[in-house]
């Protein structure tokens, strides 16, 4: 009884510590309006948060995005693969 005890309070401590860590993933951005430098104004608009994944996006064909309903058109597999600096902002990889 005592040893079920301490393995269940231990994994309760674990999933406290993780918790945080695991709420960070799929986490979206809010993106505030801004204008570009031809005068165009880009609404404020949600983002999916920037990471080294293709497949989690908004746009991405078989997901959905949740505030607007529309369904992705982006073909994962014929686009780069967008890599993320250690500061988190994305570039995009050309083909060689």
């Amino acid at each position: 009884m005592k040893k079920n005890l301490v393995l269940i309070l231990a994994f309760l401590l674990i999933l406290a510590w993780a918790m945080p860590i695991m709420a960070q993933y799929g986490r979206d951005t809010t993106v505030q309006g801004y204008t570009r430098k031809d005068g165009t104004y880009v609404q404020p608009h949600h983002r999916t948060a920037p990471d080294n994944s293709r497949f989690n996006n908004y746009s991405t064909q078989g997901n959905v995005n949740p505030y607007t309903g529309q369904m992705g058109t982006v073909n994962p597999y014929t686009q780069p693969q967008p890599q993320v600096t250690p500061y988190g902002q994305q570039q995009r990889r050309t083909w060689p």
